[in-house]
């Protein structure tokens, strides 16, 4: 049963009363709507319009004062800003929260995100309005980016705008509305909980028929949470109150902003403006680079005494901040709450608890903590790792890791891991007083590191920027994501950007990455002060003879990356020169096939919203600090933070960089980079050398190769032909080399390409660019070395039987092809044991935890899914195949009567015979039997008898059973014990002689 909103309401207004006891209350009734906007969203735009002189450019005041327009803007801001809340205190009361909510709708916590965006918004629009989606007025507002025909150009980019254009066409209302802010609140509220168009249309419908078009537009920039006045939340909270913007940094609260500083004339206390356990706070950010190292290590204020700063890496998650609260209530012990940095509460995620069911961290964390800890604060990166690779996924997976941890806690896959880097509060202090370096200390000393679940992030000591490039250097070969420099004796600063603290991003330092001169074949438009124009450019690489899938045109490219980053206002009017008149709007039904090709064929994954042929197009030169994989673009790879660094106005489109020029830079490029690393890291890795002479040799014909035999030996893979492109991660590290010797030592072949010889399987546990290159191709299955490793193991463990060659497995899988998968798949339980090959420990104790925390209706298999298996397993073992023991007589329903010796020729005595009878009753229960002990139920298909039953007495039996519908099979138990032995079930035929028979029955 639903909960009866009412009730909802009077529960949270009795919370708030008690949260809240001193709140303010409002005398009148809030302000009309249109009073945002008419005194303080238009007055501070048209302020925003206005270049800002210098701070001290003011006229005098005259000798009734100082006018407002003889202020400087900022001075005028904080004008109109206090004139309004001076009218708001005056004529509705202190509490300004219902308009804070719609002046800053970005900070209020309180209200849920809309999901809705602005291609959502100008859908309902359209249907309110009745409006054709095909009209002009319907694709301004379906494709707002793009300049309309009938669009003032000051709308063009600006959403909102673009929506008071079509909306001012056609109005319900001239005048302004009668809506009350209160009002506005409480439909919006609504409007936050519906999830669905049905249900959003008619709130949105309403504000239609009640406001004029300005007032929609200034509504729906609340929707989307894009106000942009000029004013920031700083200058609203410096006016409302002193300590505003200190409390809402340890809070996060707006609505504690409005209602706890609601006098100017009372101020927080020392203690109320630290961090508070339970209480979400505004981190620390790091300040932007420079473009100097030298500089940059200079505002970490290093002195003789001590001239060292840190450098950590940068972690390619989310900010997360973990409390922990000791609570004798919750199952554990430990009560925990999870914030991101935009204050968005992620508990339901991670876990509230150490036996919280869906908390994917939580759940490992009962040993995380040091004894004497009764609660903290942690600040963090929340990272995805991939137990497989051992290695960390980008951020974008972090949710389905989280989901997927949630559903088996305790596979191996991907996983969310918190790496810890401060500590804020502990045992009921607040530590961002303390120095970095001190806070450090602590935290080494309270917490117990979680192996891939719950660590500490490392740092590493510097004094000069030689550190900082090596490391630099290091983190671009990783691909990784920069780094950032701490200084270790500074506070912890909330809510600031602050030098103490600043990121160093490879994309920007002139030493690393390197610079290509691309194409430009794709433009996208831009929004807010680039609306209507071109901002972020498509480019491409020229294609060679030989690349182009539908034979070679001289001008055709592959699309490879968007550039949108580095463009002067001078670059942008140089590129709108230059191509003036000769971009064509692209259309997704009929694309420019015969000179741009994009991924994903129909799909057009990436697509431009304009496009230009090359010969017509300019050449960029842009630089990046890696490649990495994309099924985005068609080259299968992409730029890494590329930027943009000059118009190369000397080439043109038959000079810049062609498909085969880039794959030879980078290669090159790759072994520069290999080569510094590993001057970088003091020879500290042996390389394996290896004979450049012959790319191509193969080396498993050789038979006088010098290749270190790395195994056990056999002939597993006697026929077989591999391809070895990388080293092996999991579940134990072995070199490219040792995979081959392996390969080689139980009868395969390897070779240095994948189509040396048919049928190559090839191997890889990392995307490097050849892997990379065959997943493009999408017409290879790319195995994991795993594979190999398994192979040779279960032969080991099933020495002296015939080799076996095990089936792929999903885990075994890094590419597979359409149905490949599928095919896996059918190798492993719902647990993912395997069918065909032995478990390891490791695998036994996670398939365990697996089984003893799923629910009780997954553990028993339905009826119809057992007996699917049943007759498949029967099927197979009428085809030779050995039927598993535990599935020997499974559907049979077995029933044994107690039967007289009376009779009996046999020396067995009674006590014998019933020992033999409870044995096979054993067997047949394990067998998969199900065994009765009464002949009432209609189930029962086979009546076992004793070894002494005489034909008189089996004679009664069958008469007693005669009346059925369906006559069980009569057996004895020598039946059982023969099937059971041979393994199969035997033929029944010999044992109805049992009711033709005079004399008993030996078995």
């Amino acid at each position: 049963m639903d909960a009866d909103p009412e009730m909802c309401d009077g529960q949270e207004e009795s919370d708030l009363e008690e949260k809240y006891p001193n709140r303010p209350r409002n005398h009148s009734d809030t302000l009309p709507f249109h009073d945002l906007f008419q005194t303080l969203f238009r007055p501070l735009s048209e302020i925003k319009k206005k270049p800002a002189g210098p701070p001290g450019n003011r006229r005098k005041a005259g000798p009734h004062g100082q006018s407002a327009a003889s202020l400087n803007p900022f001075e005028r801001r904080r004008d109109v800003i206090d004139r309004f809340i001076s009218r708001w205190r005056k004529e509705v009361g202190d509490d300004i929260y219902p308009a804070f909510r719609l002046i800053l709708p970005d900070k209020d916590r309180d209200r849920a995100m809309y999901g809705m965006k602005e291609k959502m918004i100008g859908k309902v629009l359209v249907k309110i309005m009745k409006i054709d989606k095909n009209s002009e007025d319907g694709f301004n507002l379906l494709n707002w980016k793009l300049p309309g025909q009938a669009a003032a150009s000051s709308m063009v980019g600006d959403f909102a705008g673009r929506c008071y254009d079509v909306l001012s066409k056609r109005p319900i209302r001239t005048e302004v509305g009668s809506m009350l802010i209160e009002e506005v609140n409480e439909k919006l509220d609504q409007l936050s909980t519906a999830s669905k168009e049905e249900h959003q249309l008619p709130i949105l419908a309403e504000f239609y028929r009640r406001m004029n078009p300005e007032e929609l537009m200034w509504l729906i920039r609340i929707i989307l949470r894009q106000m942009k006045v000029g004013a920031t939340e700083r200058t609203f909270f410096d006016v409302w109150h002193p300590d505003a913007e200190s409390l809402y940094s340890i809070s996060s609260s707006l609505r504690r902003v409005c209602w706890e500083l609601h006098d100017p004339n009372i101020r927080l206390d020392a203690e109320e403006r630290g961090v508070s356990l339970m209480q979400c706070f505004q981190p620390q950010l790091a300040q932007f680079q420079m473009q100097s190292l030298d500089r940059m290590i200079g505002r970490m204020k290093p002195t003789e005494d001590d001239p060292v700063f840190w450098i950590e890496e940068k972690l390619d998650g989310e900010r997360m901040q973990l409390h922990m609260l000791s609570d004798a209530s919750t199952p554990g012990g430990r009560k925990f709450r999870f914030w991101s940095r935009k204050a968005k509460d992620y508990t339901y995620l991670y876990g509230d608890g150490v036996y919280d069911e869906a908390g994917s961290l939580t759940r490992h964390l009962e040993d995380a903590f040091a004894d004497g800890v009764d609660n903290l604060i942690l600040d963090g990166e929340m990272i995805t790792w991939n137990t497989e690779q051992d290695a960390p996924e980008p951020f974008g997976t972090l949710k389905t890791a989280a989901l997927s941890e949630q559903r088996n806690p305790f596979s191996k896959g991907i996983h969310p891991l918190l790496r810890i880097f401060d500590i804020l509060y502990l045992n009921g202090r607040d530590l961002t007083r303390y120095t970095l370096r001190d806070r450090r200390n602590a935290l080494q000393k309270v917490i117990k590191p979680i192996h891939r679940r719950f660590e500490i992030h490392s740092f590493e000591e510097a004094t000069s920027k030689t550190e900082v490039e090596a490391s630099l250097r290091r983190v671009v070969a990783e691909a990784s994501e920069g780094l950032v420099l701490k200084n270790p004796r500074s506070p912890y600063r909330l809510n600031e950007r602050h030098d103490d603290w600043m990121k160093v991003k490879p994309e920007y330092m002139t030493e690393f990455g390197e610079s290509l001169d691309l194409i430009v074949i794709g433009g996208y438009y831009g929004s807010g002060h680039r609306g209507g124009n071109l901002s972020s450019f498509m480019c491409g690489l020229r294609i060679d003879d030989g690349h182009s899938s539908q034979g070679s045109h001289p001008t055709k490219c592959y699309s490879f990356c968007k550039v949108g980053g580095g463009f002067t206002a001078a670059d942008y009017a140089n590129i709108r020169h230059i191509t003036d008149g000769k971009w064509i709007e692209f259309n997704p039904k009929k694309p420019p096939t015969a000179y741009i090709e994009l991924a994903g064929g129909d799909a057009q994954y990436e697509r431009p919203d304009m496009w230009i042929k090359p010969e017509d197009s300019v050449v960029l030169c842009v630089k990046a600090a890696s490649v990495s994989v994309s099924d985005q673009f068609k080259m299968g790879l992409t730029l890494r933070f590329p930027r943009f660094k000059r118009l190369r106005m000397d080439k043109d489109w038959k000079s810049a960089l062609s498909v085969q020029e880039f794959l030879n830079l980078k290669s090159s490029v790759e072994q520069e980079h290999r080569a510094k690393e590993f001057n970088v890291e003091n020879f500290r890795k042996k390389r394996v050398k290896r004979s450049t002479k012959k790319p191509l040799a193969i080396a498993g014909y050789d038979e006088n190769a010098n290749v270190k035999y790395a195994g056990p030996s056999g002939h597993i893979f006697d026929g077989l032909n591999f391809f070895v492109l990388t080293d092996a991660n999991a579940p134990i590290k072995k070199s490219k080399a040792e995979l081959e010797s392996l390969v080689k030592a139980n009868g395969g072949k390897f070779y240095q390409t994948n189509n040396a010889a048919p049928d190559t399987i090839c191997i890889a546990d990392r995307r490097t660019v050849k892997a990379a290159s065959l997943q493009k191709a999408g017409n290879i299955d790319i195995i994991r070395p795993s594979w190999i490793l398994d192979c040779i193991r279960q032969n080991e463990i099933d020495a002296g039987l015939p080799d076996l060659l095990l089936p792929f497995e999903p885990r075994h899988m890094f590419f597979a092809t359409e149905g490949k998968e599928e095919e896996a798949a059918v190798t492993m339980d719902k647990y993912n044991d395997s069918y065909t090959r032995d478990s390891t420990v490791e695998e036994l104790q996670d398939l365990l935890k697996q089984m003893g925390g799923s629910h009780k209706e997954d553990k028993l298999a339905s009826s119809e899914a057992l007996e699917k298996l049943t007759e498949n397993i029967q099927e197979r073992a009428g085809a030779g195949w050995t039927m598993p023991s535990g599935w020997l007589f499974k559907g049979l329903t077995l029933h044994f009567p107690q039967t007289s010796g009376s009779g009996s020729s046999s020396e067995a005595s009674p006590s014998e015979t019933t020992s033999r009878i409870h044995s096979v009753r054993n067997i047949a229960r394990f067998a998969g039997a199900t065994v009765v002990d009464s002949l009432k139920g209609s189930s029962i298909t086979h009546v076992v008898v004793g070894p002494q039953t005489t034909a008189s007495v089996a004679a009664n039996l069958h008469q007693t059973l005669s009346t059925r519908k369906k006559l069980p099979h009569i057996v004895t138990i020598a039946w059982i014990e023969e099937s059971w032995k041979e393994k199969t079930i035997l033929d029944e035929e010999p044992i109805q002689q049992v009711l033709t028979s005079t004399t008993p029955f030996q078995a």
